[in-house]
């Protein structure tokens, strides 16, 4: 892994809740295992309804709670030139992925992913904005983050499903 450096990018729908949590929890995680030389992290949206907004409040408090570092965050949204910026575009739902492919064109190079791909869970992580289940949200997204850096790191390859 020297000299690699990986470029990764959490998109959600508004990316006040989940992306910015993966934001933060995939650092932590990095950070933990000494690795920050090698990472670059970020998050967006894919619409404009929450821009400039700060990470929801229910979001921040689970992040709080679970011990996860937070760094000044604003909400905004991917743009085109974000395909070319980063190694790894990671959507939480099948929404995400599909208005990442409109705004990003097509996937030539295989950058996007849905962070259920690394996890034990499949499917969507479902926006806690609508269910408020921001347990089973954190929970989902930390599995996410472990299993793609254990895949970056080479210890293992994607969750077995």
């Amino acid at each position: 892994m020297k000299g690699k450096k990986y470029r990764i990018l959490f998109v959600c729908h508004g990316n006040i809740c989940r992306s910015p949590m993966a934001e933060f929890i995939m650092t932590k995680l990095v950070r933990d295992a000494k690795q920050e030389e090698h990472f670059y992290i970020d998050s967006k949206a894919t619409s404009t309804e929450e821009l400039g907004n700060a990470p929801y409040p229910p979001a921040q408090r689970k992040l709080n709670a679970q011990g996860v570092p937070m760094h000044p965050h604003r909400a905004s949204q991917i743009k085109k030139s974000d395909y070319d910026d980063f190694d790894y575009i990671i959507g939480m739902d099948s929404a995400n992925m599909r208005n990442m492919k409109r705004i990003f064109g097509e996937d030539s190079q295989g950058k996007l992913h849905k962070l259920t791909e690394y996890s034990s869970y499949s499917g969507d992580i479902e926006d806690p904005w609508y269910s408020g289940d921001f347990d089973t949200v954190y929970e989902q997204i930390l599995d996410g983050c472990e299993g793609l850096l254990n895949h970056l790191l080479g210890l293992s390859s994607y969750a077995e499903k």
